[in-house]
């Protein structure tokens, strides 16, 4: 039995993967403010990352899996609390790719400033190079979007409830081509290198096709049983006000987590989960005003 440390472990990605250690039988510490319900099974470190004093000084954990670094700041104050540990991987993101690199991204390719993602990117490089420069040997993961299970983030969620209201979708003009992965894949990811210890330290994550806007919304809709009438909107209007994604389209060159894991989870199969545990959770979720302003603009069509 593995002693492993999860950042977070009460919302998404870091939730899904305290439970799934859990379930594969490892010994499972979580830290987080103890303001969430925690999952099942679990030993609660109740702190904040940057008021630890002793917490984790006499756990030697075989493995530390941060999810929810976002800054320099938050690896070093989290590698300052912790005496020995074996493993540590860093859940980074694909926005450390400045969009204008050749794609698909190669794990071999310069970092740099994202002006989609802005801040979010930069400070993502920052923690890779603070975690880098202290645990060399530490693993790095560059998912895209990330989906499944306990998804908080109004994506998938929105399509959910316009197909369960019977709306309309509402559509770029231009085509946007995303790159996702489900949060058991990663997690799969994480422990196939938590057993097999490659000599490569970073990899981008994801399923190795890419999906069109129009495919990933009948994906959802059929997910609710519904067939979508799709309604295009001119590139002049600000995409985020009715879509839940930038006006950015990237793709990942996976082929190195493709040599570790060939098989990943079909998307359809993916979001048809998320769909069943939204509708049997029916989880609290901060809705982006996506459908006031679609009301707003196409009171019309929005019916």
């Amino acid at each position: 039995m593995r002693k492993i440390l999860v950042t977070g472990g009460t919302n998404f990605v870091s939730r899904f993967t305290a439970e799934y250690f859990v379930k594969n039988g490892d010994e499972v510490y979580v830290l987080n403010r103890g303001s969430r319900e925690q999952v099942e099974g679990v030993t609660l470190i109740q702190a904040d990352r940057f008021n630890l004093t002793d917490e984790l000084k006499d756990i030697r954990f075989d493995a530390v899996l941060d999810v929810c670094a976002y800054s320099g700041d938050h690896v070093n104050a989290l590698l300052d609390a912790l005496d020995e540990f074996g493993d540590f991987i860093l859940i980074s993101s694909s926005a450390v790719y400045p969009e204008t690199n050749p794609q698909p991204f190669t794990e071999e390719q310069e970092l740099g400033a994202n002006s989609i993602w802005g801040d979010y990117g930069a400070n993502k490089i920052a923690a890779e190079k603070a975690l880098t420069e202290r645990v060399p040997e530490a693993y790095i993961l560059r998912p895209p979007y990330l989906y499944g299970k306990y998804e908080t983030i109004y994506r998938a969620p929105f399509v959910f409830d316009c197909a369960l209201a019977d709306r309309r979708f509402y559509i770029p003009e231009s085509d946007r081509w995303l790159q996702f992965f489900n949060v058991r894949d990663l997690c799969r990811f994480m422990d196939i290198l938590l057993t097999e210890h490659p000599e490569n330290r970073v990899f981008n994550v994801g399923n190795p096709e890419m999906i069109s806007v129009k495919e990933w919304a009948e994906l959802c809709y059929a997910a609710a049983g519904k067939e979508p009438v799709l309604v295009r909107v001119d590139d002049s209007f600000t995409v985020r006000d009715y879509f839940p994604f930038h006006p950015y389209h990237y793709y990942l060159d996976v082929s190195k987590q493709q040599a570790l894991m060939p098989e990943v989870t079909e998307l359809g199969e993916g979001i048809k989960e998320e769909f069943d545990w939204y509708v049997e959770e029916k989880p609290e979720i901060f809705r982006r005003d996506y459908m006031g302003f679609i009301d707003r603009e196409y009171s019309a069509d929005s019916e």
